[in-house]
């Protein structure tokens, strides 16, 4: 039978203590103990007249009396009689000096032999011995440990035995019984262990987990999976552990074969295969992948897999990864050869073409200021990613950007592209933008005037194949000034100057007229100024603190020409409660609020023992009659606006609740409604989220359409380490808000379903997941995915 990996109580009736690693030559343990036990070291001694703290009989306060730790020396008696040849007590020490402390101290004058017996410590640099007996055969050099025997080596790791034999330069040998536990984590049991010539240890019938086999009230449990071995070898030169006839078993059952598993001591990834992966989907009929993990070196690694279809060719895939001396990257790869629908008008015109997708991404700091940051994204096609479930994105971009970062000042050349993944969308229509350069500069307290002063300086240029290009710079310089008053109100004052320059051309070839501009050169000046004032109020309430904060801001901007320039970075445009009292509510630089406005609403928060609610409503007067910039529905074309509001709850970590609205000035009708809300454990949750945007904006304005969807997700724990688990999106838009839709009002986009199993050291499950739309080849349908992770032996 092989040897189960025992629990505490059972090791202590098997006089087997819970682990350790083998140090210098010996075998390097296999887990993580107690802090109280891992320390390198005796056990704390024993109360005076009673047990040691592992259980070993004390001898009271006359132990200590032969505590030699103080003045180490090698285990030898006393004189021995006189004519009698033998070293005395000043025997020489070196090195390897071990020095020691017993309960009892004898010596046999016929065979040579000292034996410490009691509470026996043994130390030697670094590592120590614990037993009940030790002797030493003086003859012969050899060292030999009885009863509870714990061995610590220099590194932490700890080995717990019956019996171990130890030569006087205090290396193990011959071990029965054994349990070794590894600091990086995992246990290793073994019938018994034994050094070879060449510095290697070999256990026989052996059962390695990196499961805790105690929970943690300390009761004992079955580790969840194990991998039992015939042999297993320990190199301490290169500190790995080699199985040979390794199986792998789960929940007691032998599953799966483990041909050359071999496993690191020192918490390094090892090379190796990496745990098989099953799915079954719509589009690809069954797919088993499989990867081998190559760790080229300390610093980089490879991954190559493969994956296998029945309703498709095969793939292959491969990840590399590196880290250097100023920064990291990685570069990922899929590649395959199969039929994809070319033509999204209706025909069924199949392709049948090389097909893959590319991903690296990666960061370098070369000094403390300057770094880079890029990724590159790209796909042969627009199903690629969705059919064989890579990703669900919609757009892919590639990126770059070269930063400087100072106490003061702060500069970015970067530039993207974007690959559009959406049927029907020309790919010529998508802008490219390089370069981007952004350069800004902050003096504090600039000419004495108090505040903070920072200066911008801006460009873009904008490519497209098949449509408009602009190019933008502009100059700019911001000052803010923050005081308190004496009353208590925080007022700020902001005032901003900017001049803009703008080239662009193919200006017709933008559908939507308003974010065209005029073609050719234009230039603009921007001036705003504005006052802030925010008037806390706290008191008391429920048991609890209230704060209450009236604001009003107001700002000012003579005429700006912002019809007459381009809008590529501010057409996303909605009033919120995030961009309520911002200086400008567009969200780029293109558009650039004017005229005379006053913003007002309030701020409140409770905060009652466990819970915490807080909520901010406001809305804008414009002193113009016509503010043109802004489009029908987006809250804010009217001299008053809508209201806009934020209302958060939370109560611990068990509930959460968040709601932003928007209601229409006229009849408060509600323009929108999003709703975010959790409740639950970090096991068992439920949490739902939904978004009605009904804003009534012209159907010819894109960005701006109206949308209702629903989002659901619960997880249910049960049975401790089992839960169930499920999610939901739901697209709730009908014709009469969006009309370029066939939706009847409730169309489900994709649901999930499954089961799965987590503990400390193992993960399995099985997920079902349904599309509902069709994108060329990849069809909706249903997908199911099996998958299991062990912790701690480098499967995934």
């Amino acid at each position: 039978m092989l040897p189960a990996v025992p629990t505490a109580p059972q090791a202590e009736k098997r006089r087997l203590p819970r682990a350790a690693w083998l140090a210098g030559a010996a075998l390097a343990g296999l887990a993580a103990m107690p802090a109280a036990r891992a320390q390198d070291g005796p056990p704390p001694a024993p109360p005076p007249g009673g047990e040691a703290q592992d259980g070993t009989p004390g001898a009271g306060p006359d132990a200590a009396a032969d505590d030699l730790l103080r003045t180490p020396a090698p285990p030898a008696p006393a004189s021995p009689p006189a004519g009698q040849d033998g070293p005395g007590p000043d025997a020489p020490t070196g090195p390897n000096e071990i020095a020691f402390e017993t309960d009892t101290l004898s010596y046999d004058s016929t065979g040579d032999v000292v034996t410490a017996s009691g509470n026996v410590v043994l130390r030697s640099a670094d590592r120590s011995v614990r037993a009940d007996e030790v002797t030493w055969n003086r003859a012969t050099g050899q060292i030999v440990g009885r009863g509870n025997v714990r061995f610590v080596d220099e590194e932490g790791n700890q080995l717990y035995t019956s019996r171990i034999e130890l030569t006087d330069e205090f290396e193990a040998g011959a071990m029965e019984d054994l349990l070794l536990a590894l600091r990086e984590g995992g246990r290793l049991a073994a019938e018994a262990g034994a050094r070879g010539d060449d510095g290697t240890v070999i256990l026989s019938r052996a059962a390695y987990t990196a499961c805790a086999v105690e929970d943690a009230a300390g009761c004992p449990k079955d580790p969840s999976w194990r991998v039992t071995a015939d042999r297993v070898v320990y190199d301490p030169a290169d500190n790995r552990v080699r199985f040979t006839g390794a199986y792998l078993e789960i929940f007691g059952a032998r599953l799966l074969p483990l041909p050359g598993l071999a496993i690191r001591t020192d918490g390094r990834a090892v090379s190796g295969f990496l745990v098989p992966d099953l799915r079954v989907s719509e589009s690809n009929g069954v797919e088993v992948s499989g990867s081998y993990y190559w760790r080229v070196a300390d610093n980089k690694d490879l991954t190559l897999g493969a994956h296998v279809f029945t309703e498709a060719p095969p793939m292959a895939s491969a990840q590399w990864r590196h880290l250097t001396g100023s920064g990291a990257y990685q570069i990922t790869g899929y590649a395959t050869h199969s039929s994809r629908i070319s033509d999204f008008t209706g025909a069924a015109v199949s392709e049948s073409d090389p097909r893959g997708y590319l991903f690296a991404n990666g960061r370098f700091q070369f000094d403390p200021h300057w770094s880079l940051t890029g990724s590159l994204r790209l796909a042969s096609d627009r199903t690629f990613l969705r059919r064989y479930d890579i990703s669900r994105d919609d757009r892919l971009r590639s990126t770059f950007d070269v930063e400087r970062i100072d106490d003061d000042s702060y500069l970015s050349i970067a530039g993207w592209a974007t690959q559009t993944l959406r049927i029907g969308v020309p790919q010529g229509e998508v802008p490219v933008a390089l370069p981007v350069i952004d350069y800004r500069r902050r003096l504090a307290d600039p000419a004495g005037l108090g505040g903070t002063l920072e200066f911008q300086l801006n460009s873009l240029a904008i490519m497209r194949d098949e449509g408009q290009d602009t190019r933008r710079a502009f100059a700019g310089a911001r000052w803010d000034l923050k005081r308190i008053t004496g009353l208590g109100q925080v007022v700020t004052l902001t005032g901003m100057v900017r001049g803009d320059v703008y080239h662009s051309d193919e200006n017709a070839l933008t559908e939507t007229a308003v974010y065209r501009g005029n073609p050719g050169w234009e230039t603009r000046g921007i001036a705003v100024a504005a006052i802030d004032v925010e008037w806390p109020f706290v008191g008391e309430l429920l048991g609890g603190t209230q704060v209450f904060t009236p604001r009003v801001q107001f700002a000012a901007s003579p005429p700006i020409r912002n019809l007459d320039v381009p809008n590529e970075d501010s057409r996303a445009i909605d009033l919120e409660d995030s961009n309520l009292f911002a200086l400008n509510r567009f969200p780029g630089y293109d558009r650039v609020e004017d005229g005379a406005r006053v913003t007002y609403g309030f701020d409140w928060e409770l905060q009652v023992p466990d819970w915490r609610v807080r909520t901010t409503v406001g809305q804008t007067y414009r002193f113009d009659k016509d503010p043109g910039v802004f489009i029908d529905g987006t809250g804010l074309s009217e001299r008053v606006s809508d209201f806009v509001g934020r209302t958060e709850v939370r109560f611990r970590d068990f509930l959460s609740f968040t709601h932003r609205f928007r209601l229409d000035k006229d009849n408060f009708a509600v323009r929108r409604n999003e709703l975010d809300a959790s409740i639950g454990s970090k096991r068992t949750y439920a949490e739902i989220g939904y978004l009605r945007l009904d804003r009534d904006i012209a159907e010819e304005i894109e960005d701006l359409q109206d949308r209702e969807e629903l989002r659901l997700a619960t997880r249910i724990a049960f049975a401790r380490y089992w839960s169930i688990f499920g999610a939901g999106v739901f697209n709730l838009t009908d014709r009469q808000e969006d009309p370029t839709l066939t939706s009847d009002g409730f169309d489900p986009v994709r649901t999930r379903l499954g089961i799965a199993y987590e503990d400390d050291c193992l993960e399995l499950g099985v997920t079902w997941r349904r599309d509902y739309t069709d994108a060329g080849d990849a069809r909706r349908g249903d997908t199911f995915q099996f998958y299991f992770a062990l912790r701690n032996l480098g499967f995934r």
